[in-house]
């Protein structure tokens, strides 16, 4: 199984957002990046001409982007607490094992803990040595069943080189 980990695209300022009175979870992506998003789910669709499940943390700028790519796709996008800031990588492990007849599963969330997902899947260890820009991707292959420390780094990349590819 191939996992891939988008973070969210560019959300409206944490401090400007907070003014409003609503809660983070609400933050929104900006226009911008909603199209920048898809500009990215197009050539991201280059590169990875096949997704089969979409997954994102249930807050709002996360959600959006999962919606963005799925529709490129022609998929639906599922929300999990177990992608929400600050839930431990091991939360994941039994959603991707009942994801067992997929071929690629795109996970969309936050730093840092999207970085430390992928360090625990590389290395078995949180230390976060792969961070993800806004909008930046990884694609992890598990050829011997999803454990910790078990995934093949197949490639990360940033907006800019994914930009560049749909030009």
């Amino acid at each position: 199984m191939d996992v891939l980990l988008v973070r969210h695209g560019k959300a409206e300022e944490r401090e400007v957002f907070a003014l409003t009175g609503a809660e983070d979870a609400l933050r929104p992506l900006t226009k911008a990046g909603a199209k920048e998003m898809r500009v990215l789910a197009r050539a991201l669709h280059i590169v990875l001409p096949q997704i089969d499940v979409f997954a994102s943390s249930p807050l709002l700028r996360a959600v959006q982007t999962a919606d963005i790519l799925a529709a490129r796709y022609g998929g639906r996008a599922q929300q999990l607490p177990q992608l929400a800031p600050g839930h431990e990588p091991a939360q994941l492990l039994s959603w991707l094992h009942s994801q067992g007849d997929s071929q690629c599963v795109a996970l969309v969330g936050h730093e840092p803990d999207l970085g430390q997902l992928a360090s625990w899947l590389l290395a078995g260890g949180k230390r976060g040595f792969l961070p993800l820009k806004k909008g930046g991707t990884c694609l992890l292959r598990f050829a011997d069943g999803i454990k910790s420390g078990r995934a093949e780094l197949v490639w990360a990349l940033p907006p800019r080189v994914l930009r560049a590819l749909e030009a």
